[in-house]
């Protein structure tokens, strides 16, 4: 399925070409804390499936419990969170955050990782796979 998006602003625009299968609902805390919300929406994509056509988002390195670092993409702008992707060497898969596509009414999520950090006020998503770690 092909997907465009950007930030708010509109300073940074992207296309992409994702499997809406891989959409899914993360808990983690670092998660909660970073969308400034309960949980992220995010859909995966192969690195060569995703593609920036306008701006240049800022990136911020973010070293999660396990050590692994993730590159958070962002405009430097308005802040919109844009997407997260690995660090370093070897291909990337970029998750990139549902809500700046323009399509995300499409995109529904199919699994919930950490579901052990869910608040506890989150109503159960029916129908969605749980994993309670990742």
């Amino acid at each position: 399925m092909k997907i465009d998006g950007g930030c708010h602003c509109g300073a940074i625009n992207y296309e992409a070409e994702v499997d809406p299968e891989k959409t899914s609902i993360c808990h983690c805390t670092d998660c909660q804390q970073l969308t400034g919300t309960a949980f992220r929406v995010s859909v995966r994509v192969p690195e060569e499936d995703y593609h920036i056509t306008r701006g240049t988002p800022k990136v911020y390195i973010k070293t999660g419990a396990s050590g692994a670092k993730r590159a958070q993409g962002f405009c430097g702008e308005c802040g919109s969170h844009l997407y997260a992707t690995s660090v370093g060497d070897g291909p990337k898969v970029y998750g990139i955050r549902v809500g700046t596509a323009r399509q995300r009414d499409e995109l529904v999520p199919k699994t919930q990782y950490w579901h052990r950090s869910a608040l506890h006020w989150l109503p159960e998503f029916e129908g969605i796979r749980i994993v309670e770690e990742q």
